[in-house]
Protein backbone atom coordinates (compact mmCIF):
# COMPACT_ATOMS: atom_id res chain seq x y z
CA UNK A 1 0.00 0.00 0.00
CA UNK A 2 0.91 3.32 -1.10
CA UNK A 3 2.58 5.34 2.18
CA UNK A 4 0.63 8.41 1.05
CA UNK A 5 -2.90 6.60 0.70
CA UNK A 6 -6.40 7.35 -0.12
CA UNK A 7 -8.64 6.93 3.14
CA UNK A 8 -12.40 7.04 2.89
CA UNK A 9 -14.61 7.90 5.91
CA UNK A 10 -18.18 6.05 5.19
CA UNK A 11 -21.34 5.57 6.79
CA UNK A 12 -24.82 6.90 7.20
CA UNK A 13 -25.89 10.02 9.18
CA UNK A 14 -25.26 10.53 12.50
CA UNK A 15 -22.68 7.87 12.48
CA UNK A 16 -19.27 9.62 13.29
CA UNK A 17 -17.49 9.68 10.19
CA UNK A 18 -17.31 12.92 9.89
CA UNK A 19 -15.63 13.47 13.13
CA UNK A 20 -13.48 11.10 12.96
CA UNK A 21 -12.12 12.68 9.50
CA UNK A 22 -11.90 16.06 11.34
CA UNK A 23 -9.97 14.51 14.28
CA UNK A 24 -7.35 12.66 11.56
CA UNK A 25 -7.21 16.08 9.71
CA UNK A 26 -5.84 17.72 12.88
CA UNK A 27 -3.46 15.44 13.64
CA UNK A 28 -1.84 14.83 10.36
CA UNK A 29 -1.59 18.92 11.14
CA UNK A 30 -0.38 18.81 14.09
CA UNK A 31 2.58 16.71 12.96
CA UNK A 32 3.03 18.54 9.59
CA UNK A 33 2.00 15.77 7.10
CA UNK A 34 0.62 16.96 4.30
CA UNK A 35 -2.57 16.18 2.88
CA UNK A 36 -5.68 17.15 1.14
CA UNK A 37 -9.50 16.84 2.24
CA UNK A 38 -12.63 16.68 0.65
CA UNK A 39 -16.18 16.05 0.57
CA UNK A 40 -18.82 14.41 -0.91
CA UNK A 41 -21.00 15.67 -2.55
CA UNK A 42 -18.86 19.01 -2.78
CA UNK A 43 -15.29 19.39 -2.69
CA UNK A 44 -14.31 21.71 -5.15
CA UNK A 45 -16.08 25.29 -5.83
CA UNK A 46 -18.11 23.29 -9.03
CA UNK A 47 -18.94 20.19 -6.71
CA UNK A 48 -20.08 22.68 -3.49
CA UNK A 49 -22.64 24.32 -6.05
CA UNK A 50 -23.73 20.51 -7.15
CA UNK A 51 -23.91 19.81 -3.23
CA UNK A 52 -26.26 22.40 -2.55
CA UNK A 53 -28.53 21.69 -5.37
CA UNK A 54 -28.82 17.86 -4.34
CA UNK A 55 -29.32 18.39 -0.46
CA UNK A 56 -31.40 21.52 -0.54
CA UNK A 57 -34.68 20.00 1.01
CA UNK A 58 -36.52 21.64 -1.74
CA UNK A 59 -35.60 19.47 -4.18
CA UNK A 60 -37.31 16.38 -5.74
CA UNK A 61 -35.09 14.49 -7.96
CA UNK A 62 -35.64 11.23 -8.97
CA UNK A 63 -33.27 8.46 -8.27
CA UNK A 64 -31.80 8.89 -11.61
CA UNK A 65 -30.93 12.33 -11.61
CA UNK A 66 -29.94 12.09 -7.79
CA UNK A 67 -27.33 9.56 -9.18
CA UNK A 68 -25.79 11.34 -12.09
CA UNK A 69 -25.74 14.46 -9.71
CA UNK A 70 -23.62 12.74 -7.56
CA UNK A 71 -21.73 11.30 -10.41
CA UNK A 72 -21.35 15.10 -11.55
CA UNK A 73 -19.89 16.46 -8.23
CA UNK A 74 -17.15 13.52 -8.09
CA UNK A 75 -16.49 14.17 -12.10
CA UNK A 76 -15.79 17.67 -10.62
CA UNK A 77 -13.39 16.39 -8.07
CA UNK A 78 -11.45 14.02 -10.11
CA UNK A 79 -8.53 16.47 -11.28
CA UNK A 80 -7.76 17.75 -8.08
CA UNK A 81 -7.52 13.93 -6.73
CA UNK A 82 -5.38 12.49 -9.81
CA UNK A 83 -3.23 15.83 -9.16
CA UNK A 84 -2.27 14.46 -5.59
CA UNK A 85 -2.64 10.97 -6.32
CA UNK A 86 0.03 8.99 -4.14
CA UNK A 87 1.45 12.35 -3.85
CA UNK A 88 -0.02 13.27 -0.66
CA UNK A 89 -2.60 11.46 1.56
CA UNK A 90 -6.29 11.63 0.76
CA UNK A 91 -8.48 11.78 2.87
CA UNK A 92 -12.58 11.79 1.86
CA UNK A 93 -15.88 11.97 3.55
CA UNK A 94 -18.46 9.67 1.82
CA UNK A 95 -17.07 8.16 -1.61
CA UNK A 96 -17.88 5.18 -4.58
CA UNK A 97 -19.25 2.90 -1.49
CA UNK A 98 -21.81 5.74 -0.70
CA UNK A 99 -22.67 6.19 -4.28
CA UNK A 100 -23.88 2.48 -4.13
CA UNK A 101 -25.22 1.84 -0.75
CA UNK A 102 -27.39 4.66 -0.95
CA UNK A 103 -28.45 5.19 -4.78
CA UNK A 104 -28.52 1.10 -5.12
CA UNK A 105 -28.97 -0.24 -2.12
CA UNK A 106 -31.19 2.38 -0.89
CA UNK A 107 -33.01 3.66 -4.02
CA UNK A 108 -32.97 0.68 -6.15
CA UNK A 109 -30.51 2.20 -9.01
CA UNK A 110 -29.25 -0.29 -11.47
CA UNK A 111 -25.75 -1.44 -9.82
CA UNK A 112 -24.06 -1.95 -13.57
CA UNK A 113 -24.83 1.67 -14.79
CA UNK A 114 -23.09 3.21 -10.98
CA UNK A 115 -20.34 1.00 -11.52
CA UNK A 116 -19.87 1.59 -15.28
CA UNK A 117 -19.54 5.08 -15.22
CA UNK A 118 -17.63 4.91 -11.58
CA UNK A 119 -15.12 2.90 -13.38
CA UNK A 120 -14.75 5.34 -16.88
CA UNK A 121 -13.97 8.46 -13.57
CA UNK A 122 -11.75 7.38 -11.52
CA UNK A 123 -9.47 4.87 -14.66
CA UNK A 124 -6.64 3.90 -12.50
CA UNK A 125 -7.49 5.73 -9.14
CA UNK A 126 -8.34 3.55 -5.93
CA UNK A 127 -9.18 3.95 -2.52
CA UNK A 128 -6.52 2.70 -0.13
CA UNK A 129 -8.59 1.83 2.73
CA UNK A 130 -12.27 2.89 4.22
CA UNK A 131 -13.33 3.62 7.77
CA UNK A 132 -17.21 2.01 7.93
CA UNK A 133 -18.92 3.89 10.84
CA UNK A 134 -22.16 1.76 11.85
CA UNK A 135 -24.86 3.52 14.13
CA UNK A 136 -28.33 2.14 15.38
CA UNK A 137 -31.25 4.44 14.56
CA UNK A 138 -32.08 5.42 18.63
CA UNK A 139 -28.43 6.60 18.12
CA UNK A 140 -29.06 8.12 14.29
CA UNK A 141 -31.74 10.00 15.14
CA UNK A 142 -30.56 11.83 18.92
CA UNK A 143 -27.47 13.22 16.78
CA UNK A 144 -29.10 14.35 14.04
CA UNK A 145 -31.68 16.29 16.14
CA UNK A 146 -28.77 18.34 17.80
CA UNK A 147 -27.57 19.49 14.29
CA UNK A 148 -28.53 23.55 13.43
CA UNK A 149 -28.92 22.78 10.35
CA UNK A 150 -30.19 19.68 7.89
CA UNK A 151 -30.70 18.47 4.82
CA UNK A 152 -32.59 16.43 2.75
CA UNK A 153 -30.70 13.49 3.29
CA UNK A 154 -30.94 13.45 6.86
CA UNK A 155 -35.20 13.13 6.41
CA UNK A 156 -35.74 9.75 5.35
CA UNK A 157 -37.46 7.00 6.74
CA UNK A 158 -35.86 4.19 9.23
CA UNK A 159 -36.24 1.29 6.75
CA UNK A 160 -34.20 3.44 4.11
CA UNK A 161 -31.44 4.09 6.24
CA UNK A 162 -31.43 0.04 6.94
CA UNK A 163 -31.18 -0.85 3.56
CA UNK A 164 -28.00 1.97 3.54
CA UNK A 165 -26.17 0.57 6.13
CA UNK A 166 -26.87 -3.00 5.21
CA UNK A 167 -25.71 -1.76 1.95
CA UNK A 168 -22.12 -0.50 3.29
CA UNK A 169 -21.63 -3.72 5.51
CA UNK A 170 -22.32 -6.09 2.70
CA UNK A 171 -19.39 -3.79 0.63
CA UNK A 172 -17.00 -4.03 3.71
CA UNK A 173 -17.28 -8.03 3.90
CA UNK A 174 -16.30 -8.37 0.25
CA UNK A 175 -12.99 -6.86 0.83
CA UNK A 176 -12.63 -6.59 4.80
CA UNK A 177 -8.48 -6.24 4.29
CA UNK A 178 -9.24 -3.09 3.43
CA UNK A 179 -11.94 -1.75 6.07
CA UNK A 180 -12.52 -1.07 9.11
CA UNK A 181 -16.27 -1.47 11.22
CA UNK A 182 -16.25 1.40 13.77
CA UNK A 183 -19.07 0.71 16.32
CA UNK A 184 -20.56 4.03 16.53
CA UNK A 185 -22.87 3.35 19.55
CA UNK A 186 -19.52 2.96 21.42
CA UNK A 187 -17.65 5.46 23.36
CA UNK A 188 -16.09 8.00 20.91
CA UNK A 189 -13.15 8.09 22.43
CA UNK A 190 -12.07 4.30 22.38
CA UNK A 191 -13.02 5.01 18.65
CA UNK A 192 -10.81 7.70 18.07
CA UNK A 193 -7.87 5.57 19.53
CA UNK A 194 -8.85 2.95 17.06
CA UNK A 195 -9.13 4.99 14.15
CA UNK A 196 -5.60 7.07 14.77
CA UNK A 197 -4.00 3.64 15.60
CA UNK A 198 -4.90 2.15 11.89
CA UNK A 199 -4.19 5.61 10.59
CA UNK A 200 -0.77 5.26 11.86
CA UNK A 201 -0.54 1.79 10.22
CA UNK A 202 -1.39 3.11 7.06
CA UNK A 203 0.96 5.79 6.93
CA UNK A 204 4.08 4.65 8.32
Amino acid sequence: MSKKPVIVFEGIEGSGKTHHLNKISRYLRRRKISFIKIREPGGSLNSEKIRKLILNKKSNFNRNTDLLLYLASRSENMDLLRKYYKKRIILIDRFIDSTISYQHYGMGVNLNLINIINKHMLSNFKVSFTFLNIVNHKNMVKRLKLRKFTNRYDNFKKNFYDKVQKGFIRLSNNNRKNYLIINSNLDIRLNEKLVLKKLNELIK
